[in-house]
């Protein structure tokens, strides 16, 4: 992953680039200036997405806008494109560590994905951007920095740290654009973000995405917007009625033969599979391995070099699964993931819906299986409760557990078929509750409270 990424700047002698697909630009990509035009068919895009329709004029126009969208529905695109038309449209000199942008992701992840769009978008114009986040070494970033950018992405906590080191001044920014709030509100972002607007100037052009948008979420967001046009994308079909759902009931102890006997089918071409702690996903990686079925580990424990291989490689197939905490619940952008495998049920049942919103993407099928031991009864519940309905049961396996079947209060009152001989001793031993707890862990490469620091460290 580049720290760093500078837009190709095109000889005085070249002519302006035209798009290359043999078809008009259609809606809001008729708008883009041809350059743009040219980066989006190159990446085979003819027709906006409803959120791209819906924001790349008003964004242009240099409106505020507060946006509810899931992922996977072309946001990026929708922000970045104006945003680089816009910084084109008036060019300036660019200044030392002083952007003319600010954008600020909740994770390392999403920073890094977000700086790839502007690489992709930009490649024809003349304009320079830079990618920081904590976990690695800033001497590199501040090099960046120190060259002069258009346009800086950044997770807050490394952001903090470079202001008051006075490597970055953010007085010349012009467009604000925060992306995934939900996720910052979650991992305690909201007083950074709050310092960092003490930095920048109060005549700027705020952007305010969200996948969620309570009425506490709109009152923060009219603290930092001015007017804004409002768009909320609901897709004809939420993503999660896309996604065909099945809950394995299994004994803890044969998670790991579950896992195995499921993996070797061949739909299941690429897997995101989450677990409730750092060191169980190391486990479960090794497990795999030793099954000739190769994956990688992520969290918050790896290195950023480690994440960053870990990603890629699951990116270009050279692993065929991803093990990772939740950290990778949200933000990720991978394409043609087939399948999640919640190994662990998560505790909080919106995280089931985040988690396996990987999968469907862009409208596309998914699928998504979960494992549900005894001691998961209760977030079974509470997940099925979110969902409004019960996640369809999978009893037709060589692994079921009807002791996990049959216990909680909302369990089924019906015996299943095909038990295991061994579901009593499979489930002879669990762990309190207390002692699974995971979380959304705290800001990268800055300070964390205590409580975000106990979340943090089983991440």
């Amino acid at each position: 992953m580049k720290e760093y990424a500078r837009t190709r700047r095109p000889r005085a002698s070249q002519s302006v680039p035209q798009p290359t697909s043999q078809q008009p630009p259609q809606g809001a990509f008729g708008a883009l200036i041809p350059e743009l035009q040219r980066a989006v068919a190159s990446e085979g895009y003819v027709t906006p997405t409803p959120i791209q329709e819906q924001c790349i004029s008003h964004l242009l126009e240099g409106r505020d806008l507060l946006g509810t969208a899931q992922t996977g529905t072309g946001k990026t695109a929708a922000f970045i494109l104006p945003l680089l038309q816009r910084l084109t449209g008036n060019p300036r000199q660019t200044r030392k560590g002083t952007p003319r942008a600010l954008i600020l992701a909740p994770t390392r992840e999403l920073a890094a994905q977000i700086g790839e769009s502007i690489q992709t978008y930009g490649r024809f114009l003349r304009l320079r951007h830079t990618v920081i986040f904590g976990g690695v070494s800033q001497h590199h970033q501040v090099k960046a920095l120190n060259r002069g950018v258009d346009i800086l992405v950044a997770t807050p906590g490394r952001l903090l740290d470079l202001v008051q080191q006075r490597f970055i001044h953010l007085n010349a920014v012009e467009t604000f654009i925060l992306d995934e709030v939900d996720r910052m509100l979650d991992m305690g972002f909201i007083p950074d973000i709050k310092r960092v607007l003490s930095h920048i100037p109060a005549k700027r052009q705020t952007l305010f995405f969200s996948a969620t948008m309570p009425p506490s979420m709109e009152a923060l967001a009219h603290t930092m917007v001015t007017n804004p046009v409002r768009v909320s994308i609901t897709p004809d079909k939420p993503a999660v009625e896309r996604i065909a759902q099945k809950m394995f009931f299994v004994g803890k102890g044969n998670k790991d033969a579950l896992l195995v006997s499921l993996l070797k089918a061949p739909q299941i071409n690429k897997a995101i599979i989450f677990t409730q702690m750092k060191h169980v996903a190391n486990r479960v990686v090794k497990k795999l391995s030793s099954a000739s079925i190769q994956g990688a580990a992520l969290h918050g424990n790896k290195s950023q070099a480690a994440r960053t291989k870990a990603l890629n490689g699951f990116k270009r197939g050279r692993y065929r699964v991803l093990v990772a905490t939740d950290v990778a619940a949200r933000g990720l952008d991978v394409d043609d993931i087939t399948h999640v495998i919640n190994y662990d049920l998560p505790l909080e049942a919106e995280t089931y819906v985040h988690r396996i919103g990987r999968t469907a993407r862009a409208g596309a099928d998914g699928n998504a299986i979960s494992f549900c031991s005894a001691e998961d009864r209760s977030n079974l519940r509470d997940i099925e409760r979110l969902l409004g309905k019960p996640v369809p049961t999978e009893k037709e396996h060589a692994y079921h557990c009807d002791v996990a079947f049959r216990s909680g209060p909302s369990a089924p009152k019906t015996l299943s078929r095909g038990s295991s001989r061994n579901n009593s001793r499979n489930n002879s031993r669990s762990n309190s509750r207390s002692n699974n707890r995971g979380g959304s862990g705290g800001r990268q490469g800055g300070r964390k409270g205590s409580f975000a620091r106990s979340r943090s460290r089983r991440r």
